[in-house]
């Protein structure tokens, strides 16, 4: 077989052989991995929506511990992937951690359907639907379950998505072309996993059984699961490479610090960097020098050190400092994510549900509508308002990534703001009305809040997709993996944050007010206007902050290609 027919990258099989391109890989064997997304999305949001609904009402939680336990956990499902890449990268590869991992998570997911269906894993109820308080033992079995859902997603979710951008060989222009498509599609396929466990798997939840709620998503993923093995011979493995990311780093850490004495050369140029052709040769990426976080530059000195660092490595570390930078500024963007399947969910259980005279929405659904909005807005982002842009900025995307999350961020804030409208308008009625009791409806239809959860979803397709975007575009070819974990570890730290600001708000407006939360069990007697304020005043600042940080961050240049967008946002 001539050599020209196997892949140019040097993908091999599972057992280090090398594929034939013609036969492996693209999208046959992508959209298996496609497949496996959309019912993990089903499983995973088919929890976290209406995951405070069931620890207040089954298990008998108060408006703020219910809110920060589902914060705790969905910050710890974003935060494990840390882990999951550092092991994929190190020892055991994309494809065998995530089989490790998937089986963990159906094992947790199996484990949480029992939790909520055998009786005696869940509270007793009444004909009534009034359930007695759960034993220590039944909670505990529960969030036994969730936690091992979050060790699973800790090997999935980073690992997917690189494993399935691999099956396309960047060396084969035709294949190229095809992964550049990858993404958006993936996107998709999140979107309508997440669409229907917002509409559907709530509204079984809601209405049938918490057990067949969590069983159907369940049984999908085993059988995704099965689907996806189907098609292991066919998918291609990137090989393991030896070099350590982290001894790289520290190199250049240490040889600055050595050198700190030393006075910088006045040109670029006279910093130690190897011939081009070693880079065309050996494959590596050459990074072009850029002038920001000038002290690292000492590490590249032909001083006192026998081996310099290369101006390419200490551009790698620069590149991580300066994305380190975006993602502290888009922390609190972050947080504010986890209102969509908390407070939001919280404010309309005190609403209106009824569409007509027979149908009742659950409240946890309408973030479908957050859903929804994205999967119209991505195809009107790519189709018009990108082509609008291009010509008029001349940039191919365009305009900047950083441009297009401080729009996202933007948005946002004007749909927490949204949010704070329909809570003034409810406590006028609450006033109006003289309603006072925890369970009593306001007489507001819950779609008032469709605006809030329209515009969130509108700020995802800036913000969502252009943190992936930006963290995989600006990592270093060989750390992208890497790369991807900065979104991640920023939503689950925004799960975590939220979870922190609400206690903090609680806690003070309970000295402030003489024992009364702004956030109070009772919400019919709350000032959750106050909190949403609060979060619009947060929000402001760290615009400012992002706008400040993005003036300053210098984009990534390598030899390659350098285009018209590295210009200063």
């Amino acid at each position: 077989m001539a050599s020209k027919d196997y892949t140019r990258d040097g993908t091999v099989d599972l057992h280090g052989r090398p594929m034939l391109a013609s036969k492996t890989g693209k999208w046959k064997a992508a959209a298996l991995l496609v497949g496996y997304e959309i019912f993990e999305r089903m499983a995973f949001y088919g929890i976290a929506s209406n995951l405070v609904v069931y620890l207040t009402t089954e298990l008998h939680e108060g408006t703020v511990s219910s809110v920060t336990n589902v914060n705790n956990w969905t910050g710890a499902v974003w935060m494990t992937p840390i882990l999951g890449a550092y092991i994929a990268d190190a020892y055991l590869g994309r494809f065998w951690t995530f089989t490790i991992a998937s089986a963990i998570y159906v094992l947790g997911m199996s484990l949480l359907t029992m939790a909520v269906s055998l009786k005696g894993l869940k509270p007793k109820c009444t004909s009534d639907s009034i359930c007695s308080k759960a034993a220590p033992f039944q909670i505990g079995f529960f969030y036994m379950a969730l936690y091992i859902i979050a060790v699973g997603a800790g090997g999935t979710k980073p690992n997917i998505s690189t494993f399935g951008a691999d099956q396309f060989d960047e060396l084969n222009p035709l294949e190229k072309k095809l992964k550049a498509s990858f993404f958006n599609w993936w996107m998709f396929s999140a979107y309508f996993g997440t669409l229907f466990a917002n509409s559907g798997v709530v509204y079984i939840q809601d209405n049938l059984s918490w057990g067949l709620g969590y069983g159907i998503p369940t049984i999908g993923l085993i059988l995704s699961l099965i689907c996806f093995y189907i098609g292991t011979p066919i998918y291609r493995h990137k090989p393991k490479k030896e070099n350590s990311h982290m001894r790289e780093i520290s190199l250049v850490v240490t040889s600055a610090i050595r050198n700190w004495r030393l006075k910088l050369p006045s040109q670029p140029s006279e910093l130690h960097e190897l011939a081009q052709e070693y880079y065309i040769t050996s494959g590596k990426e050459q990074l072009l020098y850029t002038p920001c976080f000038r002290f690292l530059d000492k590490g590249a000195i032909e001083g006192n050190l026998k081996s310099p660092c290369t101006v390419s490595q200490v551009q790698k570390l620069k590149l991580f400092c300066g994305m380190f930078i975006i993602w502290v500024a888009l922390l609190i963007p972050s947080a504010f994510w986890a209102e969509v399947g908390t407070v939001f969910v919280k404010q309309g259980t005190t609403l209106d549900c009824h569409l007509g005279s027979h149908f009742k929405v659950p409240p946890a659904s309408l973030a479908s509508v957050y859903t929804l909005s994205m999967i119209l807005a991505v195809p009107i982002y790519d189709r018009y308002f990108v082509p609008f842009m291009r010509k008029r900025t001349g940039n191919a995307r365009g305009i900047t990534i950083l441009q297009r999350l401080g729009i996202g961020c933007a948005v946002q804030i004007m749909g927490i703001a949204g949010a704070y409208v329909v809570e003034v308008f409810r406590l006028h009625l609450i006033k109006e009305h003289h309603i006072h009791g925890p369970k009593d409806i306001v007489p507001m239809s819950i779609f008032w809040q469709l605006p809030q959860y329209g515009l969130l979803g509108l700020a995802d397709v800036f913000l969502a997709i252009g943190m992936i975007e930006f963290f995989y575009d600006q990592s270093p070819e060989d750390m992208q993996s890497l790369g991807t974990t900065f979104f991640t570890s920023a939503v689950g730290i925004g799960s975590f944050l939220n979870g922190f600001l609400v206690t903090v708000v609680d806690k003070v407006s309970r000295k402030l007010n003489r024992g009364k939360s702004w956030l109070g069990n009772n919400l019919n007697d709350s000032h959750l206007d106050y909190f949403f304020v609060f979060l619009v005043v947060i929000g402001v600042l760290n615009l400012a902050a992002f706008v400040w940080a993005s003036c300053a961050y210098t984009y990534k240049k390598d030899q390659k290609d350098v285009p018209e967008e590295f210009s200063k946002p």
